[in-house]
């Protein structure tokens, strides 16, 4: 009984370690596809800050926090997985969909109240911070939004109730997802494809310059979500980023979760104005 149980985690670990490389190769082909055939052309100089400084905070993130991350989702799914909504039913493709599905709601929640809360806006703004809609903005987040967003998954983790190496197998689909949908790319036939799940064109939106079209598309999968809640919009961004926001390492990236627009605004306030 053990052997099996041995085996099975065996094959587990092996599917979620392949499909980890599969969303790896779909991250440098995604990059070469943007650098030779880019839906919007960026400034030269505007790309190359934009990689390296996305590039260097998940370096930089991930030594502080993936261990933590795997490691905490995955004991917590081990320990609760008898426990919540699904563990009642047996593994098996049913199972497997309902708590995709579930997974998938509970990040647009996340990511709906991290554009509505000023307090997760502060970190997560970073992510929308940057002026160049590329591939390599999938790892632009601030290190406290990815620990919170961990705590988070943990509590909804608890919840669902489900295997610790089916939650990582999910993990692993949503990165492929991020990457795909932050693609500076053009998607055959994506008007046909964004009715079922996100792709670039909607998540291009969310990072619109204006808020009254940031704050739309939280979609990380599926499109129904937005459909749904009423929060999906379809139309090519004018501009990219934040106005308020410059950052050209990952120093200044990481202190402008402590600068916010609010302050900024007050800063101006003080400073004279000149004679018209």
């Amino acid at each position: 009984m053990n052997t099996t149980a041995n085996s099975q985690g065996d094959s587990s670990l092996f599917f979620n370690e392949a499909l980890f490389g599969l969303a790896i190769l779909a991250f440098v082909l995604l990059l070469v596809i943007e650098k030779t055939k880019p839906y919007r052309p960026f400034p030269a100089k505007t790309y190359k800050e934009s990689f390296v400084t996305n590039t260097t905070a998940f370096l930089v993130n991930n030594l502080i926090l993936t261990a933590l991350r795997a490691s905490s989702l995955f004991l917590v799914a081990q320990q609760f997985a008898s426990y919540g909504l699904l563990s009642g039913l047996s593994n098996g493709p049913l199972k497997w969909i309902l708590a995709f599905a579930f997974f998938d709601l509970a990040i647009y929640l996340w990511h709906y109240a991290s554009h509505r809360s000023e307090y997760l806006w502060r970190f997560h703004k970073i992510h929308h911070s940057d002026k160049c809609f590329n591939v390599s903005t999938g790892f632009r987040f601030h290190v406290f939004d990815l620990f919170l967003e961990i705590i988070y998954k943990c509590i909804f983790v608890v919840v669902i109730g489900v295997d610790a190496y089916l939650v990582l197998s999910i993990e692993i689909i949503e990165l492929f997802f991020i990457f795909f949908h932050h693609g500076n790319i053009r998607v055959p036939n994506e008007t046909t494809i964004s009715q079922i799940i996100i792709t670039p064109s909607l998540h291009r939106t969310h990072h619109s310059t204006l808020r009254s079209e940031h704050d739309s598309n939280y979609g990380i999968v599926l499109a129904i979500w937005d459909r749904m809640f009423g929060t999906r919009k379809e139309l090519v961004p004018a501009n990219i980023g934040l106005d308020l926001i410059e950052a050209e390492n990952f120093i200044q990236l990481f202190s402008l979760a402590f600068i916010t627009e609010r302050k900024i605004r007050q800063l101006m306030g003080w400073i004279p104005k000149g004679k018209k």
